[in-house]
């Protein structure tokens, strides 16, 4: 017989996903007839798989332990061999952390999530740096995954949202579906831009070539953008742009901005070839210089009231002012480097 006791950290979710987390090898069908036979208990009573467990509760397997075993992966779920391997001094910047929550300013060329199953992700540094620094432990990975929020794409920077419990991914995840938590990205753009702008459009994925296309009018499969922003500083054909991104569509920024002929300087996908290779062969800019580096919290209730009103910020790498020839830049209002 094998006893789980619920922590705060794994409450809030059904049984029958905390059950699917913890043999992770079993059917549903199983898991559901053991529940049945009583042979799998929550506080000693038959249990249907869609009660919502409480820290405190406590969870019996009255199964054999070569049957536990055999739905058990040899590796705690989430933790591969690789991930286990990393330090937490590699783990990129973590600007905020809590009980709940961390915020980590990803660079440019880690991926958010993995893609292949052999890729090394910001979720798998997140768990060794939760592992190494005792936050989590490895019993306790087998029923939770810490886990992102909200995902960037490999090639742009900037800050990262992770639940390290339960009630931290579920209610920063339903903000972000809220798009009540109000996110802003600079980025490099081809072309003297000046003052402010709000734009609208349809954006339509082509899943097969993971490209979008940016309309006017709506089309069918097409979903509604909106994407505001306002000028920094330009130079030399060049300008920083601020943005704010009100819908969060795949690729949306930068295939917005190349919508209306002011492409990412770098993006191999949207950006303008020619400028790309010039800043390539004389800045080493080898992907998009764009980077999220703003997100500010709404007045709220529960248990991440605590953020209310907050604001948090990780500046732009280097390499956005040295192609920008910030010396010699032209000023668009005030440059205000500090975000």
């Amino acid at each position: 017989m094998r006893q789980i006791k619920v922590t705060p950290r794994e409450a809030g979710q059904r049984l029958d996903k905390l059950l699917g987390r913890y043999l992770n090898e079993a059917p549903k069908s199983f898991l559901y007839k053991m529940m049945r036979k009583k042979n799998i208990t929550l506080n000693g009573k038959r249990a249907q798989g869609n009660e919502i467990v409480q820290s405190g509760d406590e969870v019996c397997l009255y199964l054999a332990e070569e049957t536990i075993e055999k739905f058990q992966s040899a590796a705690a779920p989430g933790v591969s061999n690789r991930s286990s391997e990393k330090s937490s001094k590699r783990l990129p910047d973590i600007i905020y952390e809590d009980e709940h929550i961390l915020l980590i300013n990803k660079p440019a060329g880690l991926l958010s999530q993995k893609a292949r199953p052999q890729d090394v992700s910001l979720v798998e540094y997140l768990t060794a740096y939760l592992l190494d620094s005792g936050a989590i432990t490895a019993k306790e990975l087998e029923l939770f995954h810490p886990a992102i929020c909200n995902r960037l794409d490999r090639n742009t920077s900037g800050i990262v949202i992770a639940g390290k419990t339960l009630t931290g991914l579920q209610e920063m995840s339903r903000l972000l579906k809220e798009r009540t938590v109000r996110k802003y990205y600079r980025c490099v753009v081809a072309g003297k831009v000046e003052g402010s702008r709000y734009l609208k459009g349809y954006l339509r994925k082509d899943e097969a070539g993971n490209i979008v296309t940016v309309t006017q009018k709506d089309r069918p499969d097409s979903l509604p953008i909106e994407t505001e922003y306002r000028a920094v500083a330009s130079h030399n054909g060049l300008t920083l742009l601020e943005v704010h991104l009100i819908t969060g569509r795949s690729h949306q920024i930068r295939a917005h901005l190349a919508s209306i002929g002011h492409p990412i300087l770098g993006d191999p996908k949207y950006g303008n070839a020619g400028i790309n290779r010039r800043y390539k062969a004389s800045h080493g800019v080898k992907a998009q210089l764009l980077h999220a580096c703003r997100i500010e919290f709404p007045q709220m209730e529960g248990t991440l009231s605590y953020l209310s009103d907050r604001t948090f910020s990780a500046p732009e790498p280097e390499l956005f002012w040295r192609v920008l020839s910030e010396k010699d830049a032209a000023l668009v209002g005030i440059v205000d480097k500090s975000v």
